[in-house]
């Protein structure tokens, strides 16, 4: 976070745990962020990583059967998230922090009209009569740009096309004008020139509302596109923390640096991507050392008896969970 920022959202110490054959299991491990006012701050890793699963415990949407919040703080307008009532926490969803799922075929109610869907928020959340809702609802299509708004707004979802009904789900996060915004992915299902559109327009909407913004991706080309500011997640926990800037410069952690040689780029032939091998190990058998271990060049025998913490690096900010990185660093 940059300095003389106010802090939007503050994630201290949050362990989110799941229950596996009557044991509860940590897919989430002591995660601790701080998302700035007006900052985008890129949460990135593989499938597997918890980097939905940290977006939804931030608005305590996980399943009540078989997930909890095991510990932490989650604090926001001096409150914190995790010991609200679920009354509460429906007056902040969609309201001061709204949320932007990956799917939206999925998200939307096919019986309703967008519309209908957009009003709803502002129905309910600003306490708007349904004439001004719509109103509303229409000028926030208009402003995520889907051509022919006046008549678009009484379709259904199933009458749009992926990337417009992404604008859809766009406009309704907006409806309510949150202070933080949670973007799961949105990108994902959509071609690459509807992908950079989307993004352009996050990123002009985020300056225009004056958002926060935690966009959570797998895909470092968006990263490098939206962000101010990246945590790169494995397993569980955050192992390097870094400006934008900083991680495409000079990246600290074996498992960042895997990351960036699997990306396709202009000056580089195809046959010289690289795989990562192996997988991220499951909640269930997460190795005592460092998580990364198994599959990481760098590792000595000592990676696997304690499990590193998260360091200063290089430069202000820039902080790496290895110690051989560090080490080598300081020789």
């Amino acid at each position: 976070m940059q300095q003389n920022q106010e802090t939007a959202l503050d994630i201290r110490g949050l362990r989110t745990e799941f229950k596996v054959g009557g044991r509860w299991y940590p897919a989430v491990r002591d995660l601790s962020l701080d998302v700035a006012e007006n900052e985008t701050l890129a949460i990135v890793g593989e499938s597997g990583s918890g980097k939905s699963v940290t977006a939804l415990s931030i608005l305590r949407l996980l399943p009540q059967a078989g997930a909890r919040i095991g510990a932490g703080e989650v604090l926001f307008e001096g409150r914190d998230l995790t010991k609200l009532s679920e009354r509460e926490m429906s007056s902040v969803r969609g309201n001061s922090i709204a949320m932007i799922f990956q799917e939206p075929m999925t998200s939307l109610n096919p019986t309703m009209t967008v519309g209908e869907q957009i009003a709803e928020a502002i129905t309910i959340h600003r306490g708007a009569s349904q004439a001004d809702a719509m109103a509303e609802a229409l000028r926030l299509l208009k402003e995520v740009k889907i051509p022919s708004a006046d008549s678009r707004l009484h379709d259904y979802p199933h009458q749009f096309s992926g990337g417009m009904r992404q604008r859809v789900m766009i406009a309704m996060a907006l409806a309510c004008r949150p202070k933080v915004l949670l973007a799961d992915e949105p990108t994902t299902a959509l071609d690459v020139t509807i992908q950079a559109q989307v993004l352009m327009q996050l990123d002009e909407l985020k300056e225009a509302y004056g958002m926060s913004v935690v966009f959570i991706t797998h895909n470092l080309g968006v990263v490098a596109q939206i962000a101010d500011r990246v945590a790169v997640m494995y397993a569980g926990e955050v192992v390097e923390l870094a400006t934008v800037d900083a991680l495409f410069a000079n990246p600290a952690h074996p498992y960042t640096v895997a990351l960036l040689r699997t990306m396709p780029r202009a000056d580089r032939a195809t046959e010289s991507l690289e795989p990562i091998p192996g997988s991220v190990p499951p909640v269930t058998a997460m190795p005592e050392g460092c998580a990364y271990a198994s599959r990481c060049p760098l590792k000595q025998p000592s990676c696997e008896d304690k499990r590193p913490e998260l360091l200063p690096f290089d430069g202000p900010g820039h902080q790496v969970r290895c110690p051989v990185r560090l080490e080598q660093t300081r020789g």
